[in-house]
């Protein structure tokens, strides 16, 4: 079993695989797993909650809580800014560290510092490895399964599977490089909340609004609006940052470059090269204008800009905007989100949300994870077939981990059935991800 990309997906990925019985390798490109949970520094994750009920876990409630153990997270927190019922902080560099525990434990090889360069297919076209370029030159993976979990699907395209790319114009949502500012004063950043209560966006009374409620922060509307007068230059609407595992410290979610093609490399250059200055411009704001900040300090900022999409696979089913706000369910489902459907504008500011109603869900079917034509080829991350919408609420850290999960363990159960993943028995593959702590209960009744 193959595994090409180390985010929390493809972790997810090599982990259910392994434990399924599968001889399993992960590949990745960086020294590091994690993805852009660390090399991207996207956090907190959103949201593992409808309501109160808690939808996603399996692996990914596994890892929250082997953080929580290493003092990594607190845990699942309410989400003060009222976008989504909870968020989970974590600390990156503990992440890092703990996925190669899990790796070790579950007998998973891993491959460091390699990118992808080829599919290797066969004579009926399936896919049986790829090719990497490593330090000690090229290096070719066979597998009798692979698992695309690359975010920009990689494999999948070099093996010849049909693709799609942002919305109907080709236009894909901005991405953002994320940083985290430390010896940060949360006592008078809740004091000006409290007494400016309309520059926030949150159902917390005021005098509710202490340090350790406020998890989140969207708004500081009039800070805002001055600084961008004054010529602070980053098209977002609102200041936006978040609580880390740490009292002092806030992780940043702020810069947005509009109008790229993360495929392209000259783009993409562009996109880290703006980032970075939007990122020194917000650090600026933060010591100069808003109140707890005076002191500021940068703690980290990201490997890489965190990218929102890309392309994504033609699979054997393509979930819509429709399927997400009309809770529909499916025979097949392996997953269940709550995120709404979230998109940032391309070419500016603005954020347009549909949310569902409180306390629901929808699910995700198996067939998403499974390409039309190309066979012994699973994808799991950002990259599984849904339209331009879907992808904005699908694309959310806890329900990638869900569809690693769900690709390990079908990759490994089609290897020892010998069938293709397409023919994988689904009972079956989703009776052994509810015994492995995947919550499908509302699906019970399509068993």
């Amino acid at each position: 079993m193959l595994v090409v990309g180390g985010g929390n997906a493809g972790c997810a990925a090599a982990l259910a695989a392994a434990r399924t019985g599968a001889r399993t390798m992960l590949v990745e490109r960086y020294g590091f797993l994690g993805g852009t949970a660390t090399a991207a520094m996207v956090g907190p994750w959103m949201t593992f909650h409808s309501g109160t009920d808690r939808i996603i876990g399996g692996i990914a409630q596994e890892i929250v809580e082997r953080l929580i153990a290493l003092g990594g997270s607190p845990g699942h927190i309410p989400d003060s800014s009222d976008y989504v019922p909870t968020i989970t902080p974590f600390d990156p560099e503990i992440h890092k560290a703990l996925l190669f525990d899990l790796m070790r434990e579950s007998n998973v090889h891993l491959l460091l510092h390699a990118l992808v360069v080829d599919a290797v297919r066969d004579a009926r076209g399936a896919v049986r490895g790829a090719t990497f370029a490593t330090v000690g030159g090229m290096r070719t993976v066979l597998a009798g399964r692979t698992i695309d979990a690359t975010a920009d699907a990689f494999v999948a395209a070099a093996a010849g599977c049909a693709l799609q790319q942002g919305d109907e114009r080709g236009r894909v949502q901005p991405a953002s490089l994320m940083f985290r500012l430390s010896h940060v004063d949360m006592n008078a950043v809740a004091a000006y909340v409290r007494e400016h209560p309309e520059q926030m966006r949150t159902s917390l009374a005021p005098e509710a609004r202490t340090a350790d409620a406020l998890t989140a922060v969207a708004g500081l509307y009039d800070l805002w609006q001055r600084a961008q007068a004054a010529g602070v230059e980053v098209p977002r609407e609102v200041v936006s940052f978040f609580i880390s595992p740490y009292p002092d410290e806030v992780t940043v979610n702020m810069t947005r470059v509009i109008d790229i093609d993360p495929l392209d490399p000259d783009d993409l250059t562009r996109a880290e090269i703006e980032a970075r200055a939007q990122a020194m411009r917000l650090v600026a704001f933060f010591r100069d204008r808003v109140p707890g900040f005076a002191h500021a300090r940068i703690a980290a900022t990201a490997t890489q800009i965190g990218v929102r999409e890309s392309r994504r696979i033609v699979g054997e089913y393509t979930l819509t905007r429709e399927d997400i706000l009309e809770r529909r369910t499916f025979d097949d489902a392996i997953a269940r989100s709550a995120y709404p459907i979230d998109i940032h504008n391309p070419s500016g500011s603005g954020t347009t949300t549909h949310r569902l109603p409180p306390g629901t869900s929808y699910e995700i079917p198996y067939r998403c994870l499974v390409p039309q034509t190309v066979e012994d080829l699973l994808v799991a991350g950002r990259c599984i077939s849904t339209t331009h919408e879907a992808l904005a609420s699908t694309r959310l850290t806890p329900t990638v981990m869900t569809f690693g999960q769900a690709a390990g363990t079908a990759a490994a159960l089609s290897l020892a059935a010998g069938v293709t993943p397409r023919n994988v028995d689904v009972r079956a593959l989703r009776e052994r991800l509810i015994a492995d702590g995947v919550d499908l209960r509302r699906a019970a009744a399509h068993v």
